[in-house]
């Protein structure tokens, strides 16, 4: 049974086929490492997560490559406003470096927790700055860059075609309605290779045009070329990157080499909150951690994820994740009683079972169309030991951990709240009135009081659970 993944480059299902031989190189779009990831990124990593487990399932073996951007991400696309890292490690009072170090492991930690496999080879942009210099100056050789007083730019007028994955059209669009113009720039949608660096910059480097740093885009164009060649299989990471990031990687990529870099480009959507957008503005930006404080496993949040098909938003709400809670208690509760079960079953309908939840997960990753197989082995009234060993065998494209299934339960089902000392207590009623008056920043400020003096601390819908951590 063939694989069949939607590609954005062309607009339609393809069947997959690797460049070479049984190997599929991938590049994924990881972390800008200044602050907590939230549930919305780590969709998107969910979805990567599964795109690497169908791919094994299918018999591939992986090359795959994540990078960690700790430099040169400004806070506008438009290549305006300050770095990323440089901003976080002023109002954190530390060094960028010691801001990415953090971030990177927190970022991890969550991964870990979510059973998301890590790729084989993870980038970091700083470790790449040589490489990212030279690739500048093949751009400026080859005609397609050129020097402002603010930095090196690409110029977009030097391609045949731009944008190529999205459907923009700059002739309808009126400069500077998006982009600030910079008199300098030929052409406003023009974009930074390379930055030369203000006198207070931390992070910067020698380059033939002083001390500088590189633009955001430049590093995954570098990164995918070092470790995957001029030409690979799989680009993937947020429709977020379709119109800006991934156009421009593409345009430096055909610069440089002619050619575009990867095949096939994939992109999950939009995940979304009480139907809006996720804000900062809003509180809305839920971390992993902050789920979990909720009674919200990080793996029930993946069990959410299959909901929705990874190309159609997915909308969060609490009464969902509740609900994909309670799934997943139940999802193990049937994989233990098949485990214990002593029912015989026909080699059919295991077979059939089989061949369906191959061909959802083939068609594009049709991620809810396997969960309701694996929803008819959970409601089936026989109980087999036949039906457990299937579900383990799905679980290695689910990422559930479901082998550990009674443990989780055990966790997670019967945390009760123990008796407090009195000055937890009154930090716990104080957190309480805080979130009432939607003072969100002096909850989440009590909240880390109460970790820091060594408890843990959920809100579930049934109430808060506080303990003490061993």
């Amino acid at each position: 049974m063939s694989l069949k993944l939607y590609n954005t480059l062309t607009k339609q299902k393809e069947e997959f086929k690797p460049l070479q031989g049984n190997e599929v190189r991938i590049y994924t779009c990881g972390p800008t490492v200044y602050s907590f990831a939230h549930i919305g990124n780590f969709r998107a990593y969910v979805f990567m997560d599964t795109l690497r487990r169908v791919l094994k399932e299918n018999g591939y073996t992986l090359k795959h490559v994540m990078n960690i951007t700790d430099v040169g991400h400004l806070e506008s696309d438009a290549d305006e406003g300050e770095d990323k890292m440089e901003k976080a490690a002023r109002k954190e009072n530390k060094n960028p470096y010691e801001i990415a170090a953090y971030y990177t492991e927190i970022f991890f930690r969550d991964m870990g927790r979510l059973h998301i496999e890590r790729p084989e080879i993870i980038a970091k942009a700083t470790d790449h700055i040589s490489d990212m210099l030279e690739f500048v100056k093949t751009l400026v050789k080859n005609g397609y860059a050129y020097e402002t007083s603010k930095g090196i730019y690409f110029d977009i007028s030097k391609l045949d075609k731009y944008p190529v994955l999205s459907n923009r059209k700059l002739d309808d669009q009126i400069a500077g309605a998006r982009v600030d113009v910079d008199p300098e720039k030929k052409n406003p949608y023009d974009f930074a290779l390379w930055i030369k660096a203000p006198e207070n910059h931390i992070m910067k480097w020698e380059s033939p045009w002083g001390l500088s740093y590189p633009g955001w885009h430049l590093e995954c164009s570098t990164m995918g070329r070092r470790f995957l060649g001029e030409e690979f299989d799989i680009h993937t990471g947020g429709v977020d990157h379709i119109p800006t990031h991934h156009e421009n990687e593409i345009a430096q990529s055909k610069g440089a080499t002619g050619k575009i870099p990867a095949h096939v480009w994939m992109h999950c959507e939009y995940l979304q909150v009480d139907g809006g957008k996720m804000s900062k503005s809003l509180g809305n930006t839920y971390t992993i951690s902050q789920l979990e404080e909720k009674g919200i496993s990080p793996l029930a949040f993946k069990l959410f994820c299959f909901t929705a098909h990874y190309r159609n938003k997915l909308n969060f709400t609490f009464e969902g994740a509740y609900g994909a809670q309670k799934a997943l208690e139940r999802l193990y509760d049937s994989y233990i009683k098949n485990a214990n079960g002593v029912d015989d079953v026909d080699e059919d309908i295991i077979k059939e079972y089989e061949e369906r939840f191959l061909a959802y997960i083939n068609d594009d990753m049709n991620m809810p169309g396997a969960m309701s197989v694996v929803w008819e082995i959970a409601r089936n009234a026989k109980k087999s030991i036949k039906f457990a060993d299937l579900l383990l065998k799905f679980d290695k494209v689910l990422g559930l951990d479901m082998k550990n299934a009674e443990n989780y339960l055990l966790e997670f089902k019967h945390e009760e709240s123990e008796e407090l000392p009195e000055e937890i207590k009154a930090l716990v009623e104080e957190r309480k009135q805080a979130r009432a008056e939607k003072n969100w920043a002096k909850s989440d400020e009590i909240r880390d009081r109460i970790i820091s003096l060594g408890y843990s601390i959920k809100d579930t819908k049934d109430g808060i659970i506080v303990k003490k951590e061993n």
